[in-house]
């Protein structure tokens, strides 16, 4: 029986592709789209789960993240 976890996504635009960034475990992929950015990302973090040991799992996953704007001063 599998577990829904949930986790933050970053992505962003390089170049001609998306880059996803999952910041609790500090996973990354990669996509044409962000659709497919955001599916490959999906399928590296479960593929991390099924093969990650306990303890990798525990000193990787950060149970705080925390999303905010920053205002300052440039030039």
């Amino acid at each position: 029986m599998s577990v829904m976890r949930q986790l933050t996504a970053f992505i962003e635009r390089e170049d001609d592709l998306f880059v996803a960034l999952c910041p609790e475990l500090d996973i990354a992929s990669q996509g044409n789209s962000v659709e497919d950015a955001r599916r490959n990302l999906v399928e590296a973090i479960e593929l991390f789960f099924e093969a990650a040991d306990p303890t990798e799992v525990a000193l990787r996953l950060s149970s705080e993240v925390y999303v905010t704007r920053l205002e300052v001063a440039v030039g």
